[in-house]
């Protein structure tokens, strides 16, 4: 199976609509008007404008990668076959599959995008021998940038394939061979396969249930790219960072076309907004109910697993095991993306008055002028090692910002979801330097002490290598707590890069610098002396936090469910069903959620996982403040340690920050 192109493909006529698509009936069944299919063209015309749609041979070519590598899998099946002695008739029917699922399936994705494959094989192939005997054979097709990620939530092999960017991973099902004709829908073909097995499926069962489950495809696929575009030029496009992601929005937009099926895909776009600029987010988003089969699987449902309850955005895969794809959201990125959404409905309304075009919709927002204050998190480190420490400090950022929503006077932590280069380092050429900004809202009348936030956050990542035998040595963390006044930042177009200015000064206060290794500190911490002062750090361990309010009530600007919907229908409530009975497989006991903080942290080999959850806490009402700060001096700790007969040492740079606002 392929994707298909939304712009150049033979437009299928609409196929005859059931009942109705989805757990509720539509709102409406309106044609398109006129005025309809005007905006869609001035929509599609937009898009092109931001060049996201590839060319026939483009999209040609992907599907010839796709089938290059799945006959490479089916010869390497036979390869192993003859390997371990297989008897001739099982190895000549053994089969094979490799299917793209994911955006490039969807038909949903921009240039240059990667492609997802799902590799298909009998039980009696070893995982193991997936990442040692067909990597090889891999490398052997001249491949580039290879390496295998085994210790991944999801096991994946990643490369560069004749000019394609894939992400390749492999389920085992429980038989002998592996027909054409297999159904890999079916959910009986989950009982007593592996877990890996299992999510690796996972993601191909939910890519072909949303095709089956909206009404026009290509309706469909187009509006989903304009979402994915919005999403990405407004930065809340990162699972990791506890954002959106591409199968969130996907099933976003699925139920939109749902309750809407025959819209242009205009109204479609317009209609997402309005529906969930409205939504009660303590009721999940839907496709279909989906049925608990009892395989032993995690399954999502709030009314038996008390830590579902905790979810704030819940969105809802379609394929059993359900599964909920936003569970990194946080309270803080919950407002964020409420935020956008209403910004978003306002936008397009604008549109239908015909005040303003879709280019509006995809602008991007000025994140540097959004705040009063700032946390710069920078990680420096040799170049050679830099991506490694990046990815490492990357996969885990999301914990600081759960460490700074649990300060009772900020009431919004914002991370950017995209990185920047730091400043050069002139005494020390071979370091380079990454940086991430949050900004925080920061209530009125307050005092403010950050000073052991960013030392919690690097004692986590300092344990995640040691435990991890990262390759890490020499990197170091600092965190800076900042003014607006004193952020020096050019925005060129869409490229954000750090100005070389001088470091700031007054109103600038480093809260934590410390140099990361990949060993515990066995020997407790000594006090020492620096200037007049005495001090001692204790890595402070995390604390769980009693239940938060619903998710629904925190978001700054979220409406009631009972807002405004055509012919007297409530547009959420129709879209959600009841508020208060939801589906039995995904009904909610309760809408306060108990919050915890779970940080993992790998035993094995590093491999950073980007889908764990998060820290989930209540949300604050947002009031910026412009602070004073005073700053003690600075406290030097030298912190020695030896381990394996190897000597580190660790320096910390402790100063505590007192805000008082005006």
């Amino acid at each position: 199976m392929t994707s298909c192109n939304p712009l150049n493909s033979q437009a299928q006529p609409v196929p005859k609509i059931p009942k109705y698509y989805g757990i509720t009936p539509p709102i409406s069944e309106d044609l398109p008007t006129e005025t309809d299919t005007i905006q869609t063209k001035e929509l599609i015309k937009c898009l092109r404008s931001y060049d996201i749609f590839e060319e026939d041979l483009e999209h040609q070519h992907r599907e010839d990668v796709v089938k290059r590598l799945e006959s490479l899998f089916t010869e390497w099946l036979k390869e192993m076959c003859l390997e371990m002695n297989v008897p001739e008739n099982v190895m000549d029917n053994v089969g094979g599959k490799a299917l793209p699922f994911g955006s490039f399936r969807l038909g949903a994705y921009a240039k240059g995008a990667d492609i997802d494959v799902l590799c298909v094989g009998p039980g009696f192939i070893k995982r193991k021998d997936f990442f040692t005997s067909f990597y090889e054979k891999l490398k052997a097709q001249e491949v580039k940038n290879i390496r295998a990620v085994e210790e991944a939530f999801v096991p994946v092999i990643k490369f560069i394939y004749d000019g394609i960017e894939v992400d390749m991973v492999i389920a085992m099902v429980v038989r002998k061979s592996i027909p054409g004709s297999l159904n890999l829908l079916d959910d009986k073909i989950l009982k007593d396969m592996d877990k890996y097995s299992v999510r690796s499926l996972n993601g191909y069962r939910v890519t072909e249930e949303i095709l089956l489950l909206v009404p026009n495809i290509q309706n469909f696929q187009l509006a989903l790219i304009a979402i994915k575009l919005w999403a990405k030029r407004r930065n809340i496009y990162s699972n990791m960072l506890g954002f959106l992601c591409g199968i969130s929005l996907a099933i976003l937009v699925a139920r939109i076309c749902q309750l809407y099926p025959n819209a242009a895909v205009s109204t479609v776009v317009i209609k997402f907004f309005k529906v969930y600029s409205m939504w009660d987010w303590s009721i999940p988003v839907c496709l279909r109910v989906v049925v608990d089969r009892y395989y032993s699987l995690p399954f999502w449902d709030p009314t038996l697993n008390p830590s579902d309850r905790c979810h704030m955005m819940p969105i809802i895969t379609p394929a059993y095991p359900q599964q909920n794809t936003t569970f990194n959201v946080s309270s803080s990125t919950l407002a964020v993306i409420t935020e956008e959404i209403n910004l978003g409905h306002a936008i397009t309304q604008e549109i239908l008055q015909k005040k303003a075009d879709w280019s509006k919709l995809f602008e991007t927002p000025n994140f540097f002028e959004k705040y009063q204050q700032y946390v710069v998190l920078k990680v420096t480190s040799a170049e050679k090692l830099h991506h490694e420490c990046v990815s490492l400090v990357e996969s885990k950022i999301r914990h600081l910002v759960g460490l700074l929503e649990r300060n009772r006077q900020i009431s919004r932590a914002h991370l950017h979801t995209q990185s920047f280069p730091g400043p050069s380092q002139e005494n020390n050429k071979e370091e380079v330097s990454t940086q991430w900004l949050i900004g925080l809202l920061i209530s009125s009348d307050a005092e403010i002490d950050l000073s052991l936030t960013i030392p919690s956050f690097i004692d986590t990542i300092h344990s995640l290598a040691q435990n991890s035998k990262a390759n890490v040595d020499g990197m170091s963390i600092s965190g800076m707590f900042t003014n607006r006044d004193n952020l020096h930042w050019a925005m060129p177009g869409d490229m954000r890069t750090r100005v070389s200015c001088p470091d700031p000064k007054p109103a600038v206060s480093h809260l934590t610098a410390a140099t990361v290794l990949p060993t515990h500190i066995d020997k407790p911490v000594k006090r020492m002396a620096a200037s007049s002062s005495t001090s001692s750090y204790m890595s402070p361990c995390p604390t769980k936090r009693s239940c938060s309010p619903s998710a629904g009530s925190s978001s700054e600007g979220s409406k009631p469910v009972g807002g405004p919907a055509p012919s007297s229908v409530d547009e959420s409530q129709a879209a959600s069903g009841s508020p208060s009975t939801p589906p039995p497989s995904v009904r909610a006991t309760s809408k306060k959620r108990p919050a915890s903080t779970e940080l993992d942290v790998p035993v094995k080999k590093f491999k950073f996982d980007q889908n764990h959850p998060t820290v989930e806490l209540s949300d604050l009402q947002p009031s910026p403040s412009k602070p004073v700060t005073t700053v003690k001096r600075p406290i030097k700790l030298h912190l020695l340690s030896k381990r394996k007969g190897i000597s580190y040492s660790l320096r910390w740079r402790e100063q505590k920050l007192t805000c008082k606002n005006l």
